[in-house]
């Protein structure tokens, strides 16, 4: 068994239906939408949009208040042309502008914004990183 793996990603929302619109405008596809979740396949993991209050109750916590904006999900992309395009795309879609894409001092460009959840997604085109063409990113490993 591989210890570093992340397989799924859920995401709590206040309003599914919304939020499935959302990520459906960006051109998001589910792949199974059961029980009042749905899930989307990525690459080589699933990302899975669920009821904040049901998310709580079946963490063991209902009646939690969850929150929002403490980590950030990026994409990232071969060129900055490309990153303007996904942000102008989630703006469209009904995000919120956190900051707009712009070079960056390590080097690279991106920007920040906000599902209609406050989840905040980061935008990026990093020169360090090559993508494969599918969009999967591997890093070296350190050495």
């Amino acid at each position: 068994m591989t210890p570093q793996r992340v397989t799924l990603i859920t995401l709590g929302v206040e309003d599914l239906a919304r939020s499935r619109a959302f990520y459906q405008a960006l051109g998001w596809r589910p792949a199974q939408a059961e029980g009042g979740i749905v899930f989307y396949q990525l690459n080589g993991q699933v990302l899975g949009l669920f009821g904040r209050a049901a998310l709580a109750e079946d963490q063991g916590r209902p009646g939690a208040e969850l929150g929002t904006g403490a980590m950030t999900l990026a994409q990232n992309f071969a060129t900055e042309a490309e990153v303007d395009t996904a942000f102008a795309e989630a703006i469209g879609a009904g995000a919120t502008v956190l900051k707009r894409p712009e070079k960056v001092f390590w080097g690279g460009y991106s920007g920040y914004y906000a599902d209609p959840d406050g989840h905040v997604w980061e935008v990026a085109m990093n020169p360090f990183w090559p993508l494969a063409e599918d969009g999967s990113l591997t890093l070296r490993e350190a050495e």
